[in-house]
């Protein structure tokens, strides 16, 4: 009777254990995503959305790059009046709606400021108020969403002549205002490593992250060549900076930053995967792809569609 009252109590403790352990597992699970995002047309290269393979199986975000609030002239700051200045030869409206009509997976976002404008001068953020840039923003950006039929917007400042109080009023109101006017439905961010613009960004995390969907850390500013370990250690670094949030992971292209997909990216997507914490990939970008053929797309595809 002893004995079996002992069985009786062990197999309870070991079924707690069982399903605690799934419920840990599946858990974790329902944190990775299948999102594939690609910034696309900085490089006026004829690159087209047609040219990129895409998986039925992922959520497929296409970038546009960039949107810049200086004139189309001159590096000249218009206090929030937006430009585009992507290829738009090849990444016409028409062809956003031809795009996301073939594959209803798709969407699209443009994404705003990049490194440089007009000449290869640095495309600052240099609002001359809150109060003043705002409206202008808002005004500009809905007229480009709505003519493009966009989905999203990215915020890709990576040069600032604001504090990062303003810097975070100006976007986090702008991100506010388009989605409460049904004008996005999503947004994200792109920072890096960087003390200037890490200040800037989590100073808009902070106020503002709960209108941000994604975070587009650049993994690929850091050093050429590091280690699956290194790069781990950036992602829960920067998983920490931008708490809440989901993080994605980052190649560029050529490999020329960071942890290249040549070198280990992907068994670093995969370790993040099984922990639960594979919250997307993005590339910079399909300018540069054009000439591999698309060969780390696909794969980084593949590898998001597989039971996410």
């Amino acid at each position: 009777m002893e004995y079996s009252s002992k069985l009786i109590i062990f197999i309870f403790q070991l079924t707690l254990i069982i399903f605690a352990t799934s419920s840990s597992t599946a858990a974790a699970a329902n944190n990775n995503s299948n999102l594939f995002r690609e910034y696309i047309g900085a490089e006026f290269n004829g690159v087209k959305f047609s040219d990129l393979p895409i998986n039925q199986n992922v959520d497929f975000h296409f970038i546009l790059s960039f949107a810049i609030d200086y004139t189309t002239t001159t590096s000249t700051p218009t206090n929030g009046n937006f430009n585009v200045f992507w290829d738009t030869d090849n990444l016409t409206p028409s062809q956003v709606s031809a795009i996301k009509s073939r594959n209803p997976n798709v969407k699209v976002a443009l994404s705003l400021g990049g490194d440089t404008a007009a000449d290869g001068h640095p495309a600052y953020f240099n609002p001359t108020s809150v109060e003043s840039w705002l409206p202008n923003a808002v005004a500009s950006l809905t007229k480009i969403i709505q003519s493009y039929n966009l989905d999203g917007i990215d915020i890709d400042y990576e040069h600032f002549k604001s504090t990062p109080e303003v810097f975070a009023e100006c976007i986090g109101r702008l991100v506010s205002t388009l989605k409460n006017n049904g004008v996005i439905s999503f947004a994200s961010i792109a920072p890096f490593d960087d003390e200037q613009v890490q200040s800037h960004y989590t100073a808009l995390w902070r106020s503002y992250g709960r209108v941000i969907d994604y975070v587009n850390f650049q993994f690929y500013a850091y050093d050429e060549g590091i280690s699956v370990e290194k790069f781990l250690g950036y992602f829960a670094e920067q998983s920490l900076n931008y708490g809440g949030g989901k993080v994605l992971v980052s190649f560029i292209s050529d490999g020329s930053g960071g942890l290249g997909p040549r070198d280990g990216f992907f068994t670093a997507c995969s370790r993040l995967k099984s922990e639960g914490n594979l919250h997307g990939i993005f590339v910079w970008s399909a300018d540069d792809s054009l000439g591999l053929g698309f060969k780390y797309e696909k794969m980084s595809q593949s590898l998001l569609a597989i039971s996410h």
